[in-house]
Protein backbone atom coordinates (compact mmCIF):
# COMPACT_ATOMS: atom_id res chain seq x y z
CA UNK A 1 0.00 0.00 0.00
CA UNK A 2 2.70 2.21 0.67
CA UNK A 3 4.09 1.69 -2.94
CA UNK A 4 0.41 2.73 -4.08
CA UNK A 5 0.82 5.78 -2.15
CA UNK A 6 3.83 7.06 -3.81
CA UNK A 7 3.12 6.55 -6.95
CA UNK A 8 -0.44 8.11 -6.59
CA UNK A 9 1.33 11.24 -4.77
CA UNK A 10 3.86 11.64 -7.93
CA UNK A 11 0.72 10.96 -10.68
CA UNK A 12 -1.02 13.99 -8.92
CA UNK A 13 2.08 15.46 -8.74
CA UNK A 14 2.06 16.37 -4.48
CA UNK A 15 5.60 17.75 -3.37
CA UNK A 16 4.92 15.39 0.06
CA UNK A 17 5.42 11.92 -0.64
CA UNK A 18 2.44 11.01 1.82
CA UNK A 19 0.20 13.92 1.09
CA UNK A 20 -1.18 14.52 4.61
CA UNK A 21 -4.19 16.57 3.44
CA UNK A 22 -5.24 13.71 0.35
CA UNK A 23 -8.27 12.79 2.29
CA UNK A 24 -10.33 16.25 1.17
CA UNK A 25 -9.57 16.32 -2.30
CA UNK A 26 -11.35 14.71 -5.06
CA UNK A 27 -8.81 14.28 -7.83
CA UNK A 28 -6.69 12.54 -5.64
CA UNK A 29 -9.82 10.42 -4.57
CA UNK A 30 -10.35 9.98 -7.88
CA UNK A 31 -6.61 8.80 -8.54
CA UNK A 32 -6.26 6.50 -6.04
CA UNK A 33 -9.63 4.62 -7.40
CA UNK A 34 -7.67 4.50 -10.80
CA UNK A 35 -4.33 3.36 -9.30
CA UNK A 36 -5.52 0.79 -6.67
CA UNK A 37 -7.54 -0.86 -9.29
CA UNK A 38 -5.29 -1.07 -12.25
CA UNK A 39 -2.43 -2.35 -9.50
CA UNK A 40 -4.29 -5.55 -8.68
CA UNK A 41 -3.59 -6.58 -12.29
CA UNK A 42 0.09 -5.02 -12.21
CA UNK A 43 1.10 -5.79 -8.65
CA UNK A 44 4.08 -7.40 -8.37
CA UNK A 45 4.95 -7.76 -12.02
CA UNK A 46 7.67 -9.75 -12.93
CA UNK A 47 10.66 -8.16 -14.84
CA UNK A 48 10.04 -7.65 -18.46
CA UNK A 49 12.38 -9.01 -20.80
CA UNK A 50 14.35 -6.58 -23.01
CA UNK A 51 16.38 -7.63 -26.54
CA UNK A 52 19.27 -5.40 -26.59
CA UNK A 53 20.30 -6.61 -30.02
CA UNK A 54 16.66 -5.66 -31.61
CA UNK A 55 17.07 -2.38 -29.92
CA UNK A 56 20.30 -1.79 -31.70
CA UNK A 57 19.27 -2.87 -34.67
CA UNK A 58 16.38 -0.37 -34.58
CA UNK A 59 18.80 2.18 -33.58
CA UNK A 60 20.89 1.83 -36.37
CA UNK A 61 17.92 2.02 -39.14
CA UNK A 62 17.89 5.30 -38.28
CA UNK A 63 17.58 8.26 -40.72
CA UNK A 64 19.97 10.35 -40.56
CA UNK A 65 17.74 12.65 -43.25
CA UNK A 66 14.57 12.49 -40.18
CA UNK A 67 17.39 14.62 -38.12
CA UNK A 68 16.02 17.63 -40.23
CA UNK A 69 12.32 16.79 -40.77
CA UNK A 70 9.72 18.74 -39.52
CA UNK A 71 9.21 17.76 -35.41
CA UNK A 72 6.10 19.56 -34.57
CA UNK A 73 2.39 19.09 -35.54
CA UNK A 74 -1.09 19.17 -33.74
CA UNK A 75 0.66 20.71 -31.22
CA UNK A 76 2.92 18.45 -29.66
CA UNK A 77 6.94 17.63 -30.56
CA UNK A 78 7.99 14.47 -31.36
CA UNK A 79 11.60 12.76 -32.72
CA UNK A 80 11.00 11.70 -36.75
CA UNK A 81 13.41 9.50 -37.04
CA UNK A 82 11.88 7.48 -34.33
CA UNK A 83 8.61 8.29 -32.41
CA UNK A 84 8.13 7.13 -28.87
CA UNK A 85 6.07 4.05 -28.58
CA UNK A 86 2.34 4.58 -27.60
CA UNK A 87 0.99 3.13 -24.13
CA UNK A 88 3.55 5.29 -21.94
CA UNK A 89 1.01 5.70 -18.75
CA UNK A 90 0.53 2.07 -18.62
CA UNK A 91 4.53 1.20 -18.93
CA UNK A 92 5.05 3.83 -16.19
CA UNK A 93 2.22 2.20 -14.15
CA UNK A 94 3.71 -1.48 -14.79
CA UNK A 95 7.24 -0.05 -13.84
CA UNK A 96 6.20 1.32 -10.44
CA UNK A 97 4.95 -1.76 -9.54
CA UNK A 98 7.38 -4.48 -11.24
CA UNK A 99 9.90 -6.17 -9.51
CA UNK A 100 13.22 -4.14 -8.93
CA UNK A 101 16.83 -5.22 -10.02
CA UNK A 102 19.35 -6.27 -6.94
CA UNK A 103 22.36 -3.96 -6.14
CA UNK A 104 24.98 -4.73 -4.62
CA UNK A 105 26.23 -3.18 -1.13
CA UNK A 106 29.12 -1.44 -2.70
CA UNK A 107 26.57 -0.09 -6.39
CA UNK A 108 23.67 1.13 -3.63
CA UNK A 109 25.72 3.24 -1.49
CA UNK A 110 28.51 4.24 -4.17
CA UNK A 111 28.48 8.23 -4.16
CA UNK A 112 30.47 11.21 -5.90
CA UNK A 113 33.18 12.57 -3.43
CA UNK A 114 31.97 16.40 -2.27
CA UNK A 115 34.75 18.97 -2.22
CA UNK A 116 34.21 21.69 -0.46
CA UNK A 117 34.64 25.88 -1.17
CA UNK A 118 33.78 25.68 -4.47
CA UNK A 119 33.06 29.23 -4.93
CA UNK A 120 36.39 30.13 -3.28
CA UNK A 121 38.56 28.00 -5.71
CA UNK A 122 37.34 29.70 -8.64
CA UNK A 123 37.58 33.29 -7.61
CA UNK A 124 41.46 32.43 -6.51
CA UNK A 125 41.81 31.00 -10.34
CA UNK A 126 44.07 33.77 -11.90
CA UNK A 127 42.08 35.19 -14.39
CA UNK A 128 38.99 33.41 -14.49
CA UNK A 129 40.60 30.70 -17.25
CA UNK A 130 37.86 28.84 -18.62
CA UNK A 131 37.01 25.80 -16.21
CA UNK A 132 34.40 23.26 -16.03
CA UNK A 133 32.59 23.05 -12.56
CA UNK A 134 30.12 19.85 -11.56
CA UNK A 135 27.29 21.16 -9.09
CA UNK A 136 25.31 18.27 -9.24
CA UNK A 137 23.13 16.34 -11.14
CA UNK A 138 22.84 17.95 -15.12
CA UNK A 139 24.32 21.59 -13.37
CA UNK A 140 27.73 22.54 -14.80
CA UNK A 141 29.06 26.19 -14.32
CA UNK A 142 31.45 26.65 -16.93
CA UNK A 143 33.66 29.81 -17.77
CA UNK A 144 34.40 30.19 -21.48
CA UNK A 145 35.57 33.18 -23.39
CA UNK A 146 35.26 35.61 -20.39
CA UNK A 147 31.42 34.17 -19.91
CA UNK A 148 30.04 32.09 -17.76
CA UNK A 149 27.80 29.14 -18.62
CA UNK A 150 25.02 27.48 -16.60
CA UNK A 151 23.40 24.18 -17.41
CA UNK A 152 20.25 22.73 -16.21
CA UNK A 153 20.36 24.52 -12.99
CA UNK A 154 18.75 23.02 -9.98
CA UNK A 155 19.77 23.57 -6.56
CA UNK A 156 16.63 22.50 -4.12
CA UNK A 157 16.30 19.52 -2.29
CA UNK A 158 13.99 17.70 -4.23
CA UNK A 159 13.35 17.74 -8.25
CA UNK A 160 9.44 17.56 -7.54
CA UNK A 161 9.28 14.39 -5.87
CA UNK A 162 13.11 12.48 -5.70
CA UNK A 163 15.23 14.06 -2.93
CA UNK A 164 18.51 14.70 -3.47
CA UNK A 165 21.26 12.23 -2.23
CA UNK A 166 23.99 14.45 -2.40
CA UNK A 167 24.22 18.49 -1.69
CA UNK A 168 24.86 20.82 -4.53
CA UNK A 169 28.84 21.83 -4.25
CA UNK A 170 27.93 25.90 -5.26
CA UNK A 171 24.54 27.57 -3.70
CA UNK A 172 22.37 29.87 -5.46
CA UNK A 173 23.81 32.62 -3.29
CA UNK A 174 27.76 31.40 -3.71
CA UNK A 175 26.74 32.15 -7.59
CA UNK A 176 25.32 35.54 -7.09
CA UNK A 177 28.77 36.52 -4.83
CA UNK A 178 30.27 35.04 -8.57
CA UNK A 179 28.45 37.06 -11.03
CA UNK A 180 25.86 39.32 -11.57
CA UNK A 181 25.53 37.50 -14.99
CA UNK A 182 25.33 34.36 -16.55
CA UNK A 183 24.19 32.30 -19.55
CA UNK A 184 21.79 29.66 -18.62
CA UNK A 185 20.76 26.16 -21.04
CA UNK A 186 17.44 24.67 -19.90
CA UNK A 187 16.97 21.42 -22.18
CA UNK A 188 13.79 20.39 -21.58
CA UNK A 189 10.83 21.22 -18.82
CA UNK A 190 11.51 17.82 -16.52
CA UNK A 191 11.71 18.75 -13.34
CA UNK A 192 15.39 17.62 -12.48
CA UNK A 193 16.05 19.87 -15.56
CA UNK A 194 13.64 23.06 -15.21
CA UNK A 195 13.62 23.62 -11.42
CA UNK A 196 11.51 26.60 -10.47
CA UNK A 197 13.18 28.21 -7.54
CA UNK A 198 16.38 27.60 -9.10
CA UNK A 199 15.62 29.83 -12.00
CA UNK A 200 13.94 32.12 -9.85
CA UNK A 201 17.29 32.63 -7.42
CA UNK A 202 20.10 33.23 -10.06
CA UNK A 203 21.52 36.56 -10.79
CA UNK A 204 19.35 39.31 -12.05
CA UNK A 205 21.36 39.76 -15.16
CA UNK A 206 20.76 36.32 -16.35
CA UNK A 207 20.49 35.09 -19.93
CA UNK A 208 18.45 31.77 -20.85
CA UNK A 209 18.35 29.58 -23.60
CA UNK A 210 15.44 27.53 -24.31
CA UNK A 211 13.95 24.96 -26.50
CA UNK A 212 10.54 25.87 -28.49
CA UNK A 213 8.23 26.44 -26.47
CA UNK A 214 9.98 27.09 -23.07
CA UNK A 215 9.97 30.90 -23.36
CA UNK A 216 6.79 32.15 -21.67
CA UNK A 217 7.08 30.02 -18.72
CA UNK A 218 10.64 30.82 -17.99
CA UNK A 219 9.82 34.26 -18.75
CA UNK A 220 6.95 34.08 -15.54
CA UNK A 221 9.84 33.18 -13.18
CA UNK A 222 12.95 35.55 -13.95
CA UNK A 223 13.20 38.83 -15.68
CA UNK A 224 16.26 38.21 -17.80
CA UNK A 225 16.11 37.93 -21.39
CA UNK A 226 14.99 34.42 -22.38
CA UNK A 227 15.65 33.36 -26.28
CA UNK A 228 14.10 30.48 -27.83
CA UNK A 229 15.69 27.83 -30.16
CA UNK A 230 14.71 25.19 -32.71
CA UNK A 231 16.82 22.62 -33.39
CA UNK A 232 19.62 23.20 -35.53
CA UNK A 233 19.70 27.25 -35.04
CA UNK A 234 22.54 28.82 -33.59
CA UNK A 235 23.41 32.09 -32.10
CA UNK A 236 26.43 34.44 -32.28
CA UNK A 237 27.12 35.69 -28.89
CA UNK A 238 29.93 38.06 -27.80
CA UNK A 239 33.65 37.18 -28.37
CA UNK A 240 33.47 34.85 -31.14
CA UNK A 241 31.57 32.46 -29.49
CA UNK A 242 28.51 30.01 -30.92
CA UNK A 243 25.71 28.54 -29.61
CA UNK A 244 23.94 25.81 -31.57
CA UNK A 245 20.63 23.85 -30.43
CA UNK A 246 20.58 20.76 -31.31
CA UNK A 247 18.33 17.09 -31.69
CA UNK A 248 18.15 14.83 -28.55
CA UNK A 249 15.61 11.61 -28.85
CA UNK A 250 13.58 12.19 -25.19
CA UNK A 251 10.42 14.06 -24.34
CA UNK A 252 8.20 16.45 -22.21
CA UNK A 253 6.13 16.59 -19.69
CA UNK A 254 4.90 19.39 -16.86
CA UNK A 255 2.05 20.25 -14.94
CA UNK A 256 0.24 22.53 -16.36
CA UNK A 257 2.39 21.40 -19.63
CA UNK A 258 0.96 18.57 -21.58
CA UNK A 259 3.20 15.87 -23.01
CA UNK A 260 5.21 16.87 -25.30
CA UNK A 261 4.07 20.47 -25.80
CA UNK A 262 7.74 21.59 -25.24
CA UNK A 263 10.58 20.82 -27.47
CA UNK A 264 13.62 19.01 -25.60
CA UNK A 265 17.19 19.66 -26.78
CA UNK A 266 20.87 19.73 -26.48
CA UNK A 267 23.52 22.25 -27.11
CA UNK A 268 26.81 23.05 -27.93
CA UNK A 269 28.71 25.81 -26.89
CA UNK A 270 31.70 26.55 -29.24
CA UNK A 271 34.22 29.36 -28.42
CA UNK A 272 37.71 30.28 -30.37
CA UNK A 273 39.39 27.81 -27.89
CA UNK A 274 37.11 25.20 -26.29
CA UNK A 275 33.56 23.51 -27.13
CA UNK A 276 31.27 22.27 -25.38
CA UNK A 277 28.64 19.61 -25.99
CA UNK A 278 25.75 19.43 -23.05
CA UNK A 279 23.99 15.88 -24.10
CA UNK A 280 21.17 16.54 -21.58
CA UNK A 281 18.51 14.06 -21.67
CA UNK A 282 18.57 11.35 -24.47
CA UNK A 283 18.47 8.06 -25.70
CA UNK A 284 21.49 6.74 -27.97
CA UNK A 285 20.36 7.52 -31.51
CA UNK A 286 21.46 8.28 -34.78
CA UNK A 287 22.09 12.14 -33.94
CA UNK A 288 25.12 11.45 -32.25
CA UNK A 289 27.36 10.86 -35.50
CA UNK A 290 25.76 13.29 -37.31
CA UNK A 291 26.45 16.02 -34.53
CA UNK A 292 30.11 14.80 -34.48
CA UNK A 293 30.12 14.66 -38.57
CA UNK A 294 29.11 18.46 -38.31
CA UNK A 295 30.85 19.43 -35.14
CA UNK A 296 34.36 18.14 -35.67
CA UNK A 297 37.08 18.52 -32.85
CA UNK A 298 34.75 18.74 -29.86
CA UNK A 299 37.01 19.14 -26.45
CA UNK A 300 34.25 18.25 -24.20
CA UNK A 301 31.34 15.81 -24.58
CA UNK A 302 28.95 16.20 -21.36
CA UNK A 303 26.81 12.74 -21.68
CA UNK A 304 23.89 11.67 -19.44
CA UNK A 305 24.78 8.33 -17.48
CA UNK A 306 21.44 8.45 -15.51
CA UNK A 307 18.27 6.53 -14.99
CA UNK A 308 18.51 3.52 -17.36
CA UNK A 309 17.04 0.53 -15.16
CA UNK A 310 14.80 -1.46 -16.25
CA UNK A 311 16.06 -0.90 -19.66
CA UNK A 312 12.71 -2.08 -21.49
CA UNK A 313 11.12 1.12 -19.88
CA UNK A 314 14.03 3.55 -20.23
CA UNK A 315 15.68 2.74 -23.25
CA UNK A 316 14.20 5.35 -25.23
CA UNK A 317 15.09 8.11 -23.34
CA UNK A 318 18.26 6.99 -21.44
CA UNK A 319 21.13 5.94 -22.55
CA UNK A 320 23.05 3.26 -20.39
CA UNK A 321 27.01 2.71 -19.71
CA UNK A 322 27.69 0.88 -22.92
CA UNK A 323 26.11 3.20 -25.43
CA UNK A 324 27.21 6.47 -23.85
CA UNK A 325 30.69 4.98 -25.25
CA UNK A 326 29.23 4.47 -28.01
CA UNK A 327 28.43 8.32 -28.58
CA UNK A 328 31.26 9.68 -27.02
CA UNK A 329 32.79 8.02 -29.95
CA UNK A 330 30.32 8.55 -32.57
CA UNK A 331 31.07 12.75 -31.27
CA UNK A 332 34.72 12.08 -31.71
CA UNK A 333 35.24 14.19 -28.82
CA UNK A 334 38.30 14.74 -26.96
CA UNK A 335 36.94 13.83 -23.32
CA UNK A 336 33.80 12.62 -21.87
CA UNK A 337 32.54 14.15 -18.74
CA UNK A 338 29.38 12.17 -17.19
CA UNK A 339 26.33 14.24 -15.94
CA UNK A 340 23.04 13.15 -13.82
CA UNK A 341 24.54 10.62 -11.82
CA UNK A 342 25.10 10.84 -7.74
CA UNK A 343 22.72 13.01 -6.66
CA UNK A 344 18.69 11.41 -7.46
CA UNK A 345 17.40 8.25 -7.86
CA UNK A 346 15.07 8.65 -10.84
CA UNK A 347 14.52 4.98 -11.67
CA UNK A 348 15.52 1.70 -10.49
CA UNK A 349 19.29 1.77 -10.47
CA UNK A 350 20.98 4.00 -7.48
CA UNK A 351 22.08 7.29 -7.45
CA UNK A 352 26.15 5.97 -7.74
CA UNK A 353 25.67 2.87 -9.75
CA UNK A 354 26.19 4.51 -13.68
CA UNK A 355 29.52 5.43 -12.82
CA UNK A 356 30.49 1.93 -11.53
CA UNK A 357 28.84 0.35 -14.64
CA UNK A 358 30.42 3.12 -16.84
CA UNK A 359 33.83 1.76 -15.29
CA UNK A 360 33.05 -1.90 -16.29
CA UNK A 361 32.26 -1.02 -19.51
CA UNK A 362 35.38 0.82 -20.24
CA UNK A 363 37.39 -2.06 -18.98
CA UNK A 364 35.83 -4.64 -21.15
CA UNK A 365 36.07 -1.87 -24.26
CA UNK A 366 39.84 -1.06 -23.25
CA UNK A 367 39.57 2.65 -23.39
CA UNK A 368 41.91 4.93 -22.88
CA UNK A 369 41.40 6.09 -19.32
CA UNK A 370 42.47 9.65 -19.47
CA UNK A 371 40.00 10.53 -21.71
CA UNK A 372 37.23 10.11 -19.29
CA UNK A 373 37.22 12.63 -16.93
CA UNK A 374 34.96 11.44 -13.98
CA UNK A 375 34.37 14.28 -11.62
CA UNK A 376 33.56 15.00 -8.34
CA UNK A 377 31.24 17.38 -6.86
CA UNK A 378 32.85 21.12 -6.68
CA UNK A 379 35.70 19.63 -8.92
CA UNK A 380 37.22 22.03 -11.52
CA UNK A 381 38.82 21.20 -14.87
CA UNK A 382 40.39 23.72 -16.39
CA UNK A 383 41.71 23.16 -20.08
CA UNK A 384 44.63 20.38 -20.91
Amino acid sequence: MIRVIRVICEICGLKNSFAKDFKGMKVLRICIFLVIGMSIVLWRTDAISFDEAQWRKTVEGQSVEKLYAPHFADGKHFNPWLPQEQGRFRQFLKWRFSKKGDYTEEERAYRPKLILGLRERINNLAGKKDFIAWIGHGTFLMHLQGEYWLTDPIFSERALLPKRVTPPALTAYDLKELTDRVNVLISHNHYDHLDADSIRSLPGKSRFFVPHGLKEFVSSLHKGIVTELDWWEDIDLPGGTKLVCLPAQHWSRRIGQPVNSTLWASFMVITPKTSVYYGADSGYFVGYKEIGRRFPNITYALLPITAYHPRWFMHYAHINAPEALDAFRDLGAQYFIPTQWGTFRLGDNPPGYPVLDLRKAMRKRNVDPSRFLIMDLGQIIQRK
